[in-house]
């Protein structure tokens, strides 16, 4: 039996595992538990996983023990932002392939590796489940006795079952995933098929409900089913505590360190000397900071006391942190960390050169339109860069984009990020949906609808066409009075021509498809919408041409006025 003890209120389990060779020459089963240290089991969890290797294949050992050793191996080292279903699907996939491969190199693939797979990773309050094969999960909650898993076969007689599904199977097989809540003093069993079928369900539930201790439960499953003609394996696994709902406790965790006070030049923090103040909102203050002892300058973020009380806000605070210190590409904003301790809540980041890209558009007559396409082109890059993170931004605007003298630009604000490996982990209180600002956010934002990363594609275009029109928004003022469904399907799209007559009606088609007002109606991905910008497929190219009166409507009004005043003139001198 294992057991991971923590402090009251974090996920504990105890564990038991079983496995026998039974009357076969080997034991083609494998199983395996990893409980790794503290600060994953918040974001990565505990994983538990069986695998029973087809007794009719050549490799059904190797399968099963490369399945559940690389299973555990690689879902580790997955990134930490990653969902639990992203990272599984992600590792199962390419172990499937692997298998699938080394069974290709034998003639008759139905000798070759495979092995059924099951695995639960425990993660906050809840189970998430792979599956594929006959492999079983049951759960024991009440005294009473639940299957989770459903079988991948067919009974072809009495003694004998065809695998339907398994991994190495086929190059794309079909996994089940789904979630389970978890609740304090659950119990957890996964079987191989030596083991639930050579015991009848009333024996079974007998078993399981009966013995407190998980090793001891194990071990009497074993017993029980000595009669098996197979190899017979199992995992238990019993849920001690698990993380604590109760909004004070989970407050003091993120309240660790006391807020800061505001800051003039000159003073210091924890080594770090004040050299002016940046910015300073409603949300934050930032500086410009030079470590004592190396001289080297950063910005330090510090939070503002006004949500000092609110445990949301604090989360997403030192979210921020965590995913800048996790961000690796020349359009993201880096945050540092120093070996020195810190002793209130803020965090560093590298030195950023330049001005915001508002002020940027602000600062330019016009642009022109190849250096807004490449302005974009670096923002679909570090989006992209989060977004294979499991991480959507959610407020992407000018203010919060940097452009440097050499047009370089860097995503500097992480504050309304939601990361799926961390959304998924429970709070007690409301994390609320990350607000991005009115006129860059999706209309998705506001009709409560879920975000993806289409919503972020949005955002990219609203920006583009912004730069592009210098200041205009796609949507005119109606889009700020725009609340309901109904209200933003009535919403007129106005052409970036009418506002920049030099704008290609191909490039306006593309901002048109991805400012759409529904996400299913704009582009697939990021690249389809840059490469559109920059290469206009036959769709963009076949776009019907506007009226000159919306192409450039203040000439057409002047032309109009004019043609006015002459009729008029003519029409005087005639009647004259």
């Amino acid at each position: 039996m294992s057991d991971n003890k923590h402090a009251k209120g974090n996920l504990s389990i105890s564990t038991g595992l079983f496995t026998s060779t039974g009357p076969k020459d080997r034991n083609e089963d494998a199983l395996g538990v990893h409980i790794p240290d503290a600060s994953l089991i918040r974001t990565k969890g505990i994983v538990a996983c069986i695998a029973d290797g087809v007794s009719a294949a050549t490799s059904g050992k190797e399968a099963a023990e490369s399945a559940v050793i690389g299973f555990i191996t690689d879902y580790f080292e997955t990134p930490e932002p990653w969902s639990t279903k992203t990272a599984g699907e992600r590792v199962l996939t390419a172990l499937n392939r692997w298998l699938y491969a080394q069974g290709s190199q034998i003639r008759n693939i139905e000798k070759g590796w495979l092995t059924t797979f099951t695995a639960i990773i425990l993660k906050s309050r809840s189970a998430h489940i792979f599956h594929i094969g006959d492999s079983r999960l049951y759960r024991i909650r009440s005294e009473k006795i639940e299957a989770i898993t459903q079988d991948h076969s067919i009974k072809i007689s009495a003694d004998t079952n065809y695998l339907t599904r398994a991994m190495g199977l086929e190059l794309s097989p079909q996994i089940d995933y789904h979630t389970i809540p978890l609740e304090p003093k659950d119990r957890l069993i996964l079987t191989t098929d030596g083991i639930h079928e050579f015991i009848n369900k009333s024996h079974l539930r007998e078993i399981l409900v009966g013995t407190q201790n998980s090793q001891q439960c194990a071990d009497a499953l074993g017993a029980a089913t000595e009669n098996s003609n197979d190899n017979r394996s199992c995992i238990v696994i019993d849920i001690n505590d698990l993380p604590d709902g109760n909004i004070d406790d989970a407050f003091r965790e993120l309240n660790a360190l006391p807020f800061p006070p505001d800051l003039l030049p000159g003073q210091k923090i924890d080594g770090l000397q004040v050299e002016r103040l940046i910015s300073a909102s409603r949300h934050s203050q930032l500086y410009e900071v030079v470590d004592e002892v190396d001289g080297k300058s950063y910005i330090l973020k510090a939070p503002s006391v006004t949500f000092e009380n609110d445990p949301a806000y604090l989360e997403r605070f030192i979210l921020e942190e965590w995913i800048g210190l996790r961000t690796d590409h020349p359009n993201l904003a880096k945050a540092v960390r120093r070996n020195h301790q810190k002793r209130f809540l803020y965090y560093l980041m590298e030195p950023v050169q330049g001005i915001p890209l508002g002020t940027w558009c602000e600062q330019k007559s016009r642009p022109a339109i190849e250096e807004v396409i490449a302005i974009t082109g670096q923002i679909v890059a570090g989006v992209r860069a989060l977004h294979r993170k499991d991480t959507l931004h959610q407020d992407l605007k000018p203010d919060n984009i940097m452009i440097d003298e050499k047009g370089v630009i860097k995503i500097i604000d992480y504050g309304s990020c939601r990361v799926g490996g961390i959304e998924e982990i429970s709070a007690p209180y409301d994390r609320g949906s990350a607000l991005g600002t009115l006129d860059f956010s999706a209309p998705e934002y506001r009709l409560g609808s879920k975000a993806t990363t289409r919503s972020d594609l949005f955002s990219i275009a609203a920006i583009t066409y912004h730069l592009l029109t210098r200041g205009h928004h796609p949507y005119g003022r109606a889009w700020e009075l725009a609340r309901t469904a109904r209200d933003f399907y009535d919403l007129k799209y106005e052409p970036a021509v009418a506002h920049h007559p030099m704008v290609p009606l191909w490039m306006d088609a593309v901002l048109r498809k991805a400012l759409s007002v529904q996400p299913e109606h704009r582009q697939d991905s990021m690249s389809s919408f840059y490469q559109n910008l920059q290469h206009p497929d036959r769709e963009y190219l076949t776009a019907e041409p506007l009226p000159f009166a919306q192409r450039n409507p203040l000439l057409f009004w002047k032309l109009l006025a004019f043609a006015a005043l002459t009729g008029w003139l003519i029409t005087w001198f005639l009647m004259s």
